[in-house]
C-alpha cells in the first residue's frame, strides 16, 4: 500500500464507478447545451410566428426531455459521485487508524501534536476533494472539448481550429498559469495553518500555565499575529482567484461575439437557417460551466500534494513492510510468555548517542521485575522495545522465540500496560472498564471492580456502573482514575503487564494502597515495572538499575541490600523506619 500511494489504488478499485460518473457528467453537460440549443431554436422560431404549431411542437418536447433530463442525471451523478467518495474516504480512515495504532507508544514522541490534528480533521478529508472537484470535472471538461472541435470542424475547420485556442486558453494556459501562481502561496499557508494548529493545540493543553504566568495576553497577541499573516496569504489567493475568473469570463466574451460573427457568416452563405444563430449563442454558456472551473480545479493540487505528502510520511513512519508481515508470526499458547532480550542496543540515528546499550533480560512467565532509574535512563525506550514498538538498533528482542517487532499485531492480546495517566474516555464506568474486553458481561465489569477494590465508590456514584466519568475521568481522583485502568487489565486477562510509574502524583497512603492491590490482583502474570523509587521492592523477583543506557545493578532485592551499597542507601531513604541488621 506505502508504493501505490493514497489515490492510484482507488481508482483500480472502483474504475466502473469512475467511468459511470465521468458518462454521467459528460451526459449532464450534453443535455444542458442541447436544452439551450433548442430553447434558442425554439425561441427563434416562435418569433417568425409558424405557419402551423407542429413546426415548434418538436422542440417543445425536446426543450422539456432535455430540462428534465439534466436535472435527473446531475441528481445521479451526484448521488453516484459521493457515494464512491464516501467509500474511499471510510477505506482511507480505516488505513490511517492501521497506521496510527501500531505507532500509539510513540506516536506523541514522533509527531507533533498539531500536524495529528491536521491530518486527522482535514488531510483525509480534503482528499475527497482530489474525486469531487478535480478528477471528475477535468476529464468531463477535456472530453466534452474535444467534442466541440469535432462537431464544429464539421462546419468549418478554420472556426473550429479558432474555437480550439480559445478552449485551449480556458483548459490549459489559465490552469496552468493559475498553479504555478498559487502553488507557493499554498505552501505558506499551509504551514500557517499548521503552525496556528499546534498554537491552539498548547493554548488548550497549557490553558491553566499561560492563566497561573499572566501571560494570557501576550499568547493571544503572538496567536493573532500568526492569524492574521495566514489571512494576508489568504486575501492574496482571493485576489488572484478574481482576477483569473475575470480572465476567464473576458475570454467567454470573446467566444459568444466569435459565435455571434460566425454564425451570421453561416446564415448569410446560407449553410444555416436564422433560427440557428440564437442556438449556436445559446450553446455557448452551459459549455462554459464545464471548462471555466478547470482553473480553480487545477490549483488544489498543491492542498492535495501537501496532504499526500503528510500521509506518505506516516506511511514510512508506519513500516508498514513490517507489519503485514507480522500476520505470518503468530504465537499460538498466550498463556506461557518467555520474554528474552538478548544485547539490546538502540539509538535514534546512526550519528546519535545510543539511548540503550548491550542489555540483556531473561523474563519468563510469572517473574517479576522492577526497572529504575532517572529520566533519561533509557526505561521507556526499553519498554518499546519490549512491546515491539520499535526494533532494536543491535541484539533481539523475542517472545516465545519470536522476534517481538513481528508481532505487533498481537501485542495487545500479550501486554497490557498501566502508565502514569490512563486516558478516561467521557463515557459510564462500566463503559471505561469493558475497554479491556467488549464482550465483558456486566457481571464480569463487577468482579474486576470488586478486585481492584473499587465497590464501596461506585456505590456511592449516583447512577452506579452507569454513571459518567467525565472528561479524562475528571470526577475521580488519581487513585480512583488508576483503579479503573487496573479492571481494564483484569479483563483483557493478558499474560503480561507492563506498570510504567502507575504511582506518580498519588500521595504515600493511595500509592501503598494501590501497589498492595496491584500485586494482590495480578499475582501470576510477568510484571515490569518501571518506577523511580524502591516502594515494594522487596516483593520483586529481580531489580534493574539503568544509567545512561546500560545495566549498572542487577539481581533481587535481597541480593543487592547484601552487594550494593548504593541500593541500600536507596531503599533507606524510600523506607525511613527500615533498620539495618
Amino acid at each position: 500500500m506505502r508504493q501505490e500511494g493514497w489515490i492510484r489504488p482507488y481508482f483500480r478499485t472502483y474504475v466502473r464507478r469512475f467511468l459511470v460518473i465521468i458518462a454521467l457528467g459528460i451526459l449532464t453537460v450534453c443535455c444542458a447545451c442541447l436544452l439551450m440549443f433548442t430553447s434558442g431554436y425554439l425561441i427563434s422560431k416562435s418569433a417568425l410566428r409558424p405557419e402551423n404549431i407542429l413546426m415548434v411542437y418538436v422542440p417543445i418536447v425536446l426543450v422539456r426531455t432535455f430540462g428534465i433530463s439534466r436535472a435527473a442525471l446531475h441528481y445521479v451523478e451526484r448521488l453516484a459521485s459521493h457515494d464512491m467518495v464516501l467509500r474511499i474516504l471510510s477505506q482511507m480512515r480505516i488505513r490511517l487508524y492501521h497506521l496510527l495504532e501500531p505507532q500509539a507508544l510513540f506516536i506523541s514522541s514522533r509527531f507533533r501534536t498539531g500536524d495529528m490534528l491536521s491530518m486527522l480533521s482535514e488531510d483525509i478529508e480534503y482528499l475527497q476533494n482530489v474525486y469531487l472537484r478535480t478528477v471528475f470535472p477535468s476529464i468531463v471538461a477535456l472530453v466534452i472539448s474535444g467534442l466541440v472541435i469535432a462537431g464544429l470542424d464539421s462546419f468549418d475547420v478554420s472556426f473550429a481550429l479558432l474555437m480550439a485556442l480559445y478552449l485551449f486558453v480556458l483548459v490549459c494556459i489559465l490552469p496552468a498559469v493559475s498553479l504555478w501562481l498559487t502553488k507557493k502561496r499554498t505552501k505558506q499557508l499551509k504551514h500557517k495553518r499548521n503552525r496556528l494548529y499546534t498554537k491552539l493545540t498548547d493554548s488548550i493543553l497549557g490553558m491553566s500555565d499561560w492563566m497561573i504566568s499572566g501571560r494570557a495576553s501576550q499568547f493571544i497577541r503572538t496567536y493573532e499575529t500568526d492569524e492574521q499573516a495566514a489571512m494576508d496569504v489568504e486575501r492574496s489567493m482571493h485576489r488572484w482567484a478574481s482576477l483569473r475568473s475575470f480572465i476567464a469570463q473576458c475570454v467567454v466574451g470573446v467566444i459568444v461575439v466569435s459565435i455571434v460573427y460566425w454564425a451570421g457568416h453561416q446564415y448569410a452563405d446560407r449553410h444555416i437557417e436564422s433560427v440557428m444563430i440564437a442556438a449556436f449563442v445559446l450553446i455557448v454558456f452551459p459549455l462554459m460551466d464545464a471548462f471555466v472551473p478547470m482553473s480553480e480545479a487545477i490549483e488544489r493540487i498543491p492542498h492535495y500534494q501537501d496532504s499526500l505528502n503528510r500521509l506518505r510520511t506516516m506511511d514510512d513512519a508506519a513500516r508498514q513492510e513490517t507489519i503485514e508481515d507480522a500476520y505470518t508470526e503468530q504465537i499460538k499458547d498466550r498463556s506461557n510468555i518467555h520474554i528474552h532480550l538478548e544485547n539490546v542496543s538502540y539509538a535514534y540515528s546512526d550519528a546519535a548517542e545510543p539511548v540503550l546499550e548491550d542489555i540483556s533480560l531473561d523474563i519468563p512467565q510469572g517473574k517479576k521485575i522492577m526497572i529504575i532509574g532517572r529520566s533519561g535512563a533509557g526505561k521507556s525506550t526499553l519498554l518499546k522495545c519490549i512491546q515491539g514498538a520499535i526494533p532494536p538498533s543491535k541484539g533481539k528482542v523475542t517472545m516465545n522465540g519470536i522476534d517481538t517487532h513481528a508481532l505487533v499485531i498481537q501485542i495487545p492480546q500479550i501486554i497490557s500496560v498501566l502508565n502514569q495517566k490512563p486516558h478516561l474516555f467521557d463515557t459510564t464506568v462500566s463503559n471505561n472498564i469493558r475497554l479491556g474486553k467488549r464482550s465483558a458481561s456486566d457481571d464480569e465489569i463487577r468482579r474486576a471492580a470488586e478486585q481492584v477494590r473499587l465497590e464501596r465508590l461506585i456505590a456511592t456514584l449516583p447512577e452506579g456502573y452507569k454513571t459518567p466519568m467525565h472528561e479524562a475521568g475528571q470526577r475521580f481522583s488519581g487513585g480512583e482514575r488508576q483503579r479503573v485502568a487496573l479492571a481494564r487489565i483484569l479483563l483483557q486477562d493478558t499474560p503480561v503487564v507492563i506498570l510504567d510509574e502507575p504511582t506518580v502524583g498519588l500521595d504515600p497512603r493511595t500509592e501503598h494502597e494501590l501497589l498492595a492491590t496491584i500485586i494482590q490482583t495480578l499475582a501470576g502474570k510477568s510484571l515490569i515495572w518501571v518506577t523511580h523509587h524502591l516502594a515494594f521492592a522487596e516483593h520483586m523477583d529481580e531489580i534493574i538499575f539503568l544509567e545512561k543506557g546500560r545495566i549498572v545493578m542487577q539481581g533481587s532485592h535481597l541480593e543487592l541490600m547484601k552487594r550494593e551499597p548504593r541500593y541500600r542507601r536507596l531503599y533507606e531513604l524510600d523506607h525511613p523506619n527500615f533498620i539495618t541488621g
